[in-house]
């Protein structure tokens, strides 16, 4: 679900001066790159990206006083568009009259701030980033393996909150319980984090909701985690077909990013905490170039071929 974000949150979160009253604050950020326009003030507007915050920085108001009146007007003019939410003034100097008379026209707010352009621009991207980011809500538990980011996920009372649970004995972190928030970042990683209302709870049929923190000590939890695996719970059916080898790479798709999937069967017997620990470094260990099931297929190969020479 993609957000957006009005002009004001910016203004109050890096303490930016206003300098023109009557612009309309409640303007609306869509994306979260920014622009710098240097070839715009060139006379260069065929790809010009009006719905960006438009930063200006010593370069650009240089660049910009050295232009006839006549150019000046004429440049800020095409700048100022209806989706443009507003304007930045860096190193805390002077906006020009010409920008403060054509953002006035189009209730484009101008913000001023005493930070480099560099410095600003970074703290802004990283901040629009992290706030626009697409996001999603999915039923599971997320927790901190041997540093993988495991997210297991099943039916109702399938057993994840108590395998969670034997994990936190075992010394592994819990990140959230029956609820994960997801946020796929620029580079399409999955960050997954729990809701403020249940963040360290666990909920445990027949005991009830417990806080993790408090029974195990802060060592046991984890404000966020990337997801790099997935374990799928599901009832042992005797007549289904599961993977022995682990030759086969399933995955499930979360917004734009592929997840690679581990379907495990529960039945009474089976220790799903050790089969989770497992999961994770056996997932390591592919991370780093050896893949046991490949491993075994090649060795499998090679006999058999030596049989039929």
């Amino acid at each position: 679900m993609a957000k957006k974000l009005r002009v004001r949150s910016i203004k109050e979160e890096f303490g930016l001066e206003l300098l023109t009253e009557e612009s309309n604050l409640d303007k609306l950020i869509t994306v979260s790159d920014l622009n710098r326009p240097g070839l715009e003030l060139t006379g260069f507007f065929t790809y010009y990206p009006a719905e960006r915050v438009q930063i200006f920085g010593r370069t650009e108001l240089t660049f910009f006083q050295a232009l006839p009146e006549e150019v000046r007007l004429e440049r800020v003019r095409e700048l100022c568009r209806e989706n443009t939410p507003c304007f930045i003034i860096a190193r805390g100097l002077v906006a020009p009259k010409e920008l403060v008379a054509a953002t006035l026209e189009k209730q484009i707010p101008i913000l001023r701030t005493p930070i480099s352009t560099t410095k600003i621009a970074s703290k802004l991207t990283n901040y629009l980033e992290a706030y626009l980011a697409p996001t999603r809500s999915l039923h599971g538990v997320l927790i901190d393996v041997y540093g993988v980011g495991i997210f297991i996920i099943g039916s109702s009372g399938i057993g994840k909150s108590e395998t969670a649970l034997e994990l936190v004995k075992r010394g592994h972190r819990l990140v959230a319980d029956d609820v994960v928030e997801i946020i796929q970042t620029s580079d399409n990683d999955l960050i997954g984090t729990a809701p403020d209302l249940i963040r360290h709870l666990l909920e445990i049929r027949g005991v009830g909701i417990i806080n993790v923190m408090t029974l195990f000590g802060a060592g046991a939890v984890k404000l966020h985690k990337k997801i790099t695996l997935i374990i799928k719970l599901e009832m042992w059916e005797k007549d289904k077909n599961y993977e022995r080898l682990g030759l086969d790479d399933e995955k499930m798709k979360i917004m734009d990013t592929e997840i690679p999937v581990n379907t495990i069967p529960v039945r009474p017997g089976r220790n799903l905490a050790a089969i989770v620990e497992v999961a994770a470094m056996n997932y390591r260990l592919k991370l780093m170039g050896y893949n046991a099931a490949k491993n075994f297929s090649d060795r499998l190969t090679e006999a058999m071929s030596l049989e039929v020479d």
